[in-house]
């Protein structure tokens, strides 16, 4: 029986990473990852790309009125920053052998430091 392929989108970001938006309106701006959407290839990022919404009075909320809250956008519009230059960088994989097993990390290709805990 032939092995099933791997359909799972691989990102270059993860959860919990600081991360760079580079086009868009918020361009420059820094903020923690919140959470992934691979089926959208979308990603929901602290204080950005903040949009409002009509918020109806409700038994929580009895005011209403209008909030602010996170948009997701592309994942192609940010890039995380690299801990030891303190800037924007592309990410490559490497292969690190620990303990007889090993695993792929995420290394950051301005300073070669992996981003990866």
């Amino acid at each position: 029986m032939p092995r099933k392929k791997n359909t799972q989108k691989k990102f270059h970001i993860k959860k919990g990473d600081i991360v760079e938006v580079i086009s868009g309106n918020d361009r420059g701006k820094r903020g923690k990852v919140l959470r992934l959407f691979p089926e959208k290839d979308r990603v929901l990022i602290e204080g950005i790309n903040m949009r409002t919404k009509h918020q109806k009075p409700s038994q929580e909320n009895p005011q209403g009125g209008r909030m602010k809250q996170e948009m997701p956008i592309h994942v192609s519009n940010v890039l995380p920053v690299d801990p030891v230059s303190d800037q924007a960088t592309r990410v490559g994989r490497s292969w690190v052998s620990e303990s007889g097993k090993g695993r792929w990390v995420r290394v950051a290709k301005v300073s070669g430091e992996t981003l990866d805990k």
